[in-house]
């Protein structure tokens, strides 16, 4: 099997699919490895690496591309890239598929077998798979550090001659894989941290973490299936912003988590919430890309509120590229072996396996995940 490694293009994400180490993995699966020249610079990784894990570095995209019976890259592609893929080639990469409709809709024309690396379930045997988890998780502790760097003040009680300086508070909104890697984080660093998630079920694992949980009492709450928070109706949020507001405006530093899977974030902070904090404090909204959680906030800019910072930066695990690449590279890897045929030297795709289901958006000329192909059909809304 012919396996492309791509790089993204004319993107600004300092990330890459795969490092090395998982490229001479994929080799001794028995794939042909052909490596798009200059991949990992940009991490640190000269083509030499490559050539030496095994593949062989091909400078011609049109023809890494266009020979490729699968493709492993990071980003999605571009209309450019679709063109010169042949048909039956499985592609697999982040696709945001539930805000790209025309990307899909190129995808099955071209009949390429699409793997959606969002789209991985959240179950036991998949959790090596698992891109989203792997990147929140890095994304969590660059939040932290992020705010530390911006912070007038220092993380942890120090005592001086002087005298005492306090500890600086931490009020950690969502208590997910971003969340609790914040908590943890901040923790290290010597806060006093206080969290809040709309699942109850996830204060013991915020409170063996040393901090506080937030109790507020939504009535029913609880989880999808797949461990995401469930969306809040109009008078939950409205109780869950007033016990924010208050804890919000004790706090030095406020991280926001809150993402709703293929849907936009919750608005968790409003423009008053923040106008209400200390002069000085700051926010990390970390699900600015998906419309954020905060009030103000902006895309790749950090805006001042009545003296708080808003920082809505994008691409938080991009910030540790070598890390997250090689965190990636192995979600990937790990995916291509799990259904690795040993004797064709092929990938195999089981429609019947739950993970597969998942993952598969696009197969065969049609669209084969259903909650995607209930958002393309004629009374949706993609």
């Amino acid at each position: 099997m012919n396996v492309a490694v791509s790089g993204d293009g004319n993107t600004n994400d300092p990330r890459v699919a795969m490092v090395p180490a998982d490229v001479a993995k994929l080799v001794k699966l028995g794939a042909d490895v052909n490596v798009e020249a200059g991949l990992g610079q940009s991490i640190g990784f000269a083509d030499e690496a490559y050539k030496e894990a095994g593949a062989v570095i091909v400078t011609d995209r049109a023809k890494l591309l266009g020979d490729a019976d699968m493709v492993l890259r990071l980003n999605k592609p571009s209309q450019e890239d679709i063109a010169m893929l042949k048909a039956g080639c499985i592609h697999i990469s982040y696709l945001d598929p539930f805000n790209e409709g025309d990307l899909v809709k190129s995808l099955t024309e071209a009949k390429i077998s699409a793997i959606s690396m969002e789209m991985i379930p959240r179950t036991t045997i998949a959790q090596k798979m698992d891109a989203l988890s792997s990147q929140a998780n890095l994304a969590g502790y660059v939040a932290v550090v992020l705010a530390a760097e911006r912070m007038n003040r220092i993380f942890p009680m120090m005592m001086t001659p002087s005298g005492t300086i306090k500890p600086a508070k931490v009020f950690i909104i969502g208590a997910g894989v971003a969340g609790l890697q914040a908590i943890a984080t901040a923790k290290r660093l010597g806060a006093r941290v206080e969290a809040f998630d709309t699942r109850p079920v996830v204060a013991e694992q915020v409170e063996s973490l040393g901090a506080r949980f937030v109790k507020v009492d939504l009535g029913e709450m609880g989880q999808t299936k797949d461990g995401y928070a469930r969306e809040l109706t109009p008078e939950q949020l409205d109780k869950q912003r007033e016990v924010m507001a208050d804890h919000a405006a004790d706090a030095d530093v406020v991280i926001t988590t809150a993402q709703l899977f293929g849907r936009p974030a919750p608005r968790i902070l409003t423009r008053a919430m923040v106008e209400r904090m200390k002069p000085g404090s700051i926010v990390i909204d970390m699900a600015v890309e998906s419309g954020g959680n905060v009030e103000g906030s902006e895309l790749g800019k950090e805006v001042d509120i009545n003296g708080v910072r808003v920082v809505g930066l994008g691409n938080l695990a991009g910030q540790v590229a070598a890390d997250a690449s090689l965190m990636y590279s192995s979600n990937l890897f790990n995916l291509v072996e799990h259904f690795w045929d040993e004797e064709a030297k092929t990938l195999k795709l089981n429609t019947e396996d739950e993970i597969i289901a998942g993952c598969l958006v696009v197969h065969d000329g049609a669209i084969r995940n259903e909650k995607i192909k209930a958002l393309m059909a004629p009374n949706g809304d993609a």
